[in-house]
């Protein structure tokens, strides 16, 4: 087996050319490796859903899957979603604005399973936000709030892509 294997890999729109341990967990490659530490670890087995980012726009545990395995691919991390001026993505100002955080250790992950529902359903009911976030744990909220700003998030988004501010 090679020491190192090389990976090439696009992170929120930065491509990178690395070599890395063939065992190197994405989720070790993001937050050791390119200084990404939002990418939270907390089961490390694919229970809790902290780790969750974006995998060529697929929720993925990011400590399940090697970083050997997503040569090519494109990476979304929390990281990703304010401005560089600071500006909040509206999954975050919903997040923010509903409370739907309160320790803040599960938010990357609900942020980024969120961030993928609502690209792929805009405006969700109930039901989907349950489904779309039945794996990521949160011991803090309740997850009243949680739902509530997933579905504000939502909102927020139509008004964003349809030129209404909030």
């Amino acid at each position: 087996m090679p020491d190192k294997v090389r990976v090439r890999i696009t992170v929120n729109g930065t491509r990178h050319d690395l070599l890395t341990e063939p065992r190197t967990l994405l989720a070790d490659l993001l937050r050791n490796d390119l200084a990404l530490p939002g990418t939270h670890l907390g089961c490390e087995q694919g229970v809790c859903g902290a780790c969750t980012v974006l995998v060529d726009g697929v929720a993925t545990r990011s400590c399940l899957v090697f970083a050997a395995q997503l040569d090519g691919s494109s990476v979304r991390t929390v990281e990703s979603l304010a401005g560089v001026d600071g500006t909040l993505h509206p999954v975050q100002r919903a997040f923010t604005e509903e409370h739907g955080l309160q320790c803040g250790f599960c938010t990357p992950g609900m942020l980024m399973a969120t961030c993928e529902l609502l690209e792929r359903v805009p405006d969700p009911g109930r039901e989907d936000v349950e489904e779309a976030l039945g794996g990521n744990l949160c011991r803090c909220t309740g997850y009243q709030n949680i739902v509530r700003s997933v579905r504000a998030a939502g909102r927020l988004m139509a008004d964003e892509k349809s030129g209404v501010r909030a």
